[in-house]
């Protein structure tokens, strides 16, 4: 992969990232076409921090009650990433462009084990 479309590591770079407040959504652009719409929710739940991902694929964290979690704000982390802060006051996730993008591209298939994991936790994403 080269060309000015691609970053150093052969990754698509975002061309647009709009918050969408008020449908809780964000989207992204990439300049290989590729747009996702992601819901806040699966943003939270899959936070990259540790403390939702822990230190390795065995500590991972399933987090309930999200339903209605919201997006406060977000903040460019050099131009590899943007932190975001949510309205449960989880703002310790860098989301790199990288993780975002193979997020989209997995998104159905990381949402339905997310409900699978719930469901086998007896947990509810209602608060």
């Amino acid at each position: 992969m080269s060309g000015e479309i691609y970053d150093e590591a052969g990754r698509p770079k975002p061309t647009e990232v709009r918050l969408k407040k008020a449908e809780k959504t964000l989207a992204v652009s990439f300049e290989d076409g590729h747009s996702f719409q992601f819901p806040a929710e699966l943003l939270r739940v899959e936070s990259p921090s540790a403390e939702v991902q822990g230190h390795g694929a065995s500590q991972k964290q399933t987090v309930a009650g999200r339903r209605h979690v919201g997006i406060m704000g977000l903040e460019p982390v050099g131009n590899y990433a943007v932190r975001i802060s949510f309205d449960d006051l989880h703002d310790t996730g860098l989301f790199s462009w990288a993780y975002l993008y193979e997020l989209g591209l997995n998104q159905e298939t990381i949402w339905e084990a997310y409900l699978d994991n719930l469901a086998k936790a007896g947990l509810s994403r209602d608060p």
